[in-house]
């Protein structure tokens, strides 16, 4: 063969494997999108943007409410501490105070506006152990001592295989898994990258097979936790997250917009952390367990769940973490005030002896940093007692 031959046929030969990258590029086009969404969430310059339009970004699934008003939140403007440097600082794009019910004070930072839906990262947390209370009681689950592979046989002869339900609600379930999210090959980046390209959390969370000790005996924050426990709801109701958090919670809150879930690729929802809502209905969420659940005459959550939840039950704590039911209270006690919180500065405040909840979505880079979270609480309190003088 001639090397005019040759190099036609090796002509050739390239134009069909740039022929077969490119249409695996358009068949592959939607999952590389977000892999490389996944790669830049938190650079400087998305992040803000990012964190209002994860529905653009991610497989994704509306909580779709039905027609009508959304709940009160009567307006009372009061007079708030100086809170600018604190605002920039930890850049803070949401913050909405309530008052004995009343919408005393409102703001928005960096370009977002009241009607973002602003990514709650762990905060879903916390709702999640609401709807499970309200499944509890209503007894498609027995108790929360019995063995999470009651209602989630998958995750027979996993890591998760021995612990109870309440051992995955506080945390202490023992499973070996890296939460460090500046590490890519980390598990919780890894779990990010199977969200991303559209594979499933169910498989995810049952291919775990590390220990790092028995469950009960210690705390340790774990995130895919709080993915077992969608599984156990999911495993008990017959039904899905995003149809009980509306029938259940969500609808009778009176939410003011549609809120969405992030999703897997099997249209699971990313219950530890996919919950996107308007920074006002996250303060409602705070308000119901200030009212002890209890929300326009209507017990939504138990009230025992409540209390339980929301006091520091873990076991083998170290002293500066309180966490009940997945939800965060501070070492200092001031009385009863708890919170739910997620990464880059999301949290719902509570404080009952103030009578005070405290909305924040934030897109705070530094948010791991040490004093960070003591920062946000000082704060919070000075917010309470300024309002709460104001009277």
């Amino acid at each position: 063969m001639n090397m005019a031959k040759i190099f036609k046929w090796g002509l050739r030969a390239l134009l069909l494997v740039a022929l077969i990258v490119a249409g695996v590029a358009i068949w592959k086009r939607d999952s590389i999108t977000r892999l490389l969404a996944v790669n830049s969430l938190f650079d400087e310059s998305r992040i803000v943007n990012n964190f209002s339009n994860f529905d653009e970004l991610f497989f994704n699934t509306p909580l779709e409410l039905p027609a009508g008003q959304p709940s009160a939140l009567p307006a009372n403007p009061m007079e708030m501490p100086d809170i600018s440097a604190w605002v920039e600082e930890r850049a803070v794009t949401g913050l909405v105070v309530l008052k004995d019910g009343a919408l005393v004070h409102e703001s928005y930072y960096l370009g977002t506006a009241d009607t973002d839906l602003r990514i709650s990262w762990s905060v879903a947390k916390s709702f999640l152990s609401a709807l499970m209370g309200i499944v509890l009681e209503a007894g498609d689950i027995a108790s929360i001592d019995d063995p999470v592979t009651k209602y989630a046989p998958s995750l027979t002869g996993s890591a998760y295989d021995g612990a109870s339900i309440r051992n995955v609600l506080n945390m202490a379930s023992g499973v070996e898994f890296d939460e460090d999210y500046l590490d890519f090959n980390s598990d919780i980046n890894k779990m990010g990258r199977v969200l991303a390209l559209g594979g499933s959390m169910d498989e995810f969370a049952a291919g775990l097979t590390g220990k790092i000790r028995e469950p009960g005996v210690a705390w340790q924050y774990v995130s895919i936790d709080t993915h077992i426990l969608g599984m156990v709801i999911r495993g008990a109701t017959g039904r899905s997250i995003p149809d009980l958090m509306v029938e259940k919670l969500l609808a009778p809150l009176g939410l003011e917009a549609d809120p969405y879930y992030v999703t897997d690729g099997s249209g699971v929802a990313f219950v530890l952390g996919g919950l996107n809502l308007r920074t006002r209905d996250y303060a409602r969420l705070g308000q119901l367990f200030l009212q002890n659940g209890r929300w326009n005459g209507e017990q939504l959550v138990p009230e025992s769940w409540v209390a339980a939840s929301t006091v520091s039950s873990a076991p083998g704590l170290p002293d500066d973490v309180g966490y009940g039911f997945q939800w965060w209270m501070p070492t200092d006690l001031d009385e009863g005030e708890y919170f739910a919180r997620g990464v880059y500065g999301q949290y719902i405040y509570i404080s009952p002896r103030s009578n005070v909840v405290i909305a924040l979505n934030s897109a705070d880079r530094g948010f791991s940093e040490t004093g960070t979270n003591a920062q946000n609480i000082r704060m919070f309190r000075k917010i309470a007692a300024q309002v709460s003088a104001a009277e």
